[in-house]
Formats: structure tokens, C-alpha cells, sequence
């Protein structure tokens, strides 16, 4: 029962951090999808003096995708108080020509500046509206989002990396009067220390095992999938291949170096 007990310690354990971990991943690959979104629907506008072509504009910044031509159409309606049609063509012809902007990607508030820079130099261009305000308003949501999560996930790592390195421990002090006999009969640090690597790597494949069984059924979760949906990104929640490939290396890696350093210090202590 104290095996079951210290065994379920350590798996506990290594699966809080496997769980930060890949709610970290998905956050981060959250933030991106999120971003692409905001990308497909910000836009910035300009005012030239002269109809520009697609090519002048795109060469300004490598960061502007697309550029569309916004009628004028819209503008003459509100200032149309009863011209007659030949006074109207002489409006559209006088009326400085108006351009969207789609981007790249979506900018961060240090791009968009250049961007306007870059833009302000063509010598036709005279406005540009970047719409500045609510873009670094959003952006330092998105930060501040990540930040908070990274900060939770790394917290979660240390303190449960201490956890494990405690749990390991106990268990070197059961195994210790063991391990220091075969140490007197000459036999080496790896073979005496076996147990303990032995315990932290079925420990690390049973973590792994429970955090595959737990992703997998939150990514199929329709709730989850909904609520991506509502926000209007796409998210891979979880890859059954490439995702449990790097937590079981994780869990692996991380479980071998703190027995590893608990097997240094008992050999020292000798």
C-alpha cells in the first residue's frame, strides 16, 4: 500500500507538470490562431493625393499583403445636396483616393509605427489611420494573457520539480542500506542506484500515460471545441503524436536528471 502511495506521489506529480505544460502549448497556440484572426480583419487606411497602383503600395512594407481601393461613393452620398450628376464626376475626380491595407500578420504596436513611417514618406500619401488605440489596446491583452500563464506554468514546474526531487529522496533513503552493501561488494553507482531509476521511469510512463488519456478527451470535448469556435479560431488542443512525444520526453528526461542528482549526493555522502 506505501508503494502504491509513494508511486501515486510521484506520478501526481510529474503529471501537474506535464498538465502546465501543455496548457501553456495551448494558450500559446491560442494566442497565435487569435492573432492570425485579428491579421484577417485589421486593416490600416490611407489618404493619397493620386490614384496609387497595388505594386507601389505592396513595396512600401514587406508587411502589407494586400491593397483594395475604397469608392468614394459612400463620402459623395453624405455630401450630395442635390448635384447634378456632371458636378458629382468632378467631386469623384478631386476627392483624394482612399486605400485598405491588409497585413501579413497581425503587427505588434512597434511594426505598426514603421509601418506608418514607411507609408507618410510616399510623397502622395498624406493620412494614415492605423486605428493605434485599440490595436495596443488588444495587443497588451494578449500579452498580458500570455504573461500571466507563463508565470503560472513555471511556478507549477519548480515547485513540483522540488516535489519529485523530495519523493526521490524518500525513496533513496529506503533503498540506502541496500545500495551502500552492493557498494561494498564492489558493485557500480548505476547498478546500485537501478531501483531509483527504475521508479522514476515507469513513474514518468504512467504520467505520460494518464496526461495522453486526459488531452485526448479534452480535445475531443465539444464544450472546448465550442469555445474556440465562439472566439472564432481554430485550435489543435492536443497531437496524439508530436505533443505526447515531447511530454513523455519530458516526463523522462526530467525524472532521470533528479536521480541522477539525488545518486550524486548519496555518492559524495559516502
Amino acid at each position: 500500500m506505501k508503494s502504491i502511495k509513494n508511486h501515486l506521489s510521484l506520478v501526481i506529480a510529474l503529471l501537474s507538470i506535464l498538465f502546465s505544460m501543455q496548457i501553456f502549448i495551448i494558450v500559446e497556440r491560442s494566442i497565435e490562431a487569435y492573432k492570425e484572426n485579428l491579421a484577417s480583419n485589421y486593416s490600416v487606411v490611407i489618404v493619397s493625393q493620386k490614384k496609387l497602383s497595388d505594386t507601389n503600395i505592396l513595396e512600401i512594407n514587406k508587411m502589407i499583403s494586400q491593397a483594395q481601393e475604397l469608392s468614394p461613393d459612400n463620402v459623395i452620398t453624405r455630401l450630395n445636396t442635390g448635384m447634378d450628376s456632371n458636378n458629382i464626376e468632378f467631386l469623384k475626380l478631386t476627392l483624394p483616393k482612399f486605400y485598405k491595407l491588409s497585413l501579413e500578420y497581425y503587427p505588434t504596436p512597434q511594426e505598426i509605427v514603421v509601418l506608418k513611417k514607411d507609408l507618410l514618406q510616399n510623397k502622395f500619401i498624406t493620412k494614415v489611420e492605423d486605428f493605434a488605440h485599440t490595436h495596443d489596446t488588444t495587443y497588451k491583452f494578449l500579452l498580458l494573457f500570455k504573461g500571466v500563464v507563463t508565470v503560472f506554468a513555471f511556478s507549477v514546474f519548480i515547485v513540483t520539480t522540488l516535489l519529485i526531487f523530495k519523493e526521490l529522496r524518500i525513496w533513496q533513503f529506503k533503498h540506502s542500506e541496500r545500495m551502500s552493501i552492493m557498494g561494498l561488494f564492489g558493485a557500480p553507482v548505476w547498478l546500485r542506484s537501478a531501483v531509483l531509476f527504475r521508479l522514476s521511469i515507469v513513474d514518468a510512463l504512467i504520467a505520460s500515460a494518464f496526461a495522453f488519456g486526459l488531452f485526448s478527451y479534452i480535445a475531443s470535448s465539444q464544450w472546448i471545441l465550442e469555445q474556440f469556435e465562439y472566439i472564432g479560431i481554430s485550435v489543435v488542443v492536443f497531437d496524439p503524436l508530436n505533443d505526447f512525444i515531447l511530454l513523455l520526453g519530458v516526463a523522462i528526461s526530467l525524472s532521470i536528471l533528479l536521480a541522477s542528482l539525488i545518486v550524486l549526493g548519496h555518492k559524495e555522502e559516502v
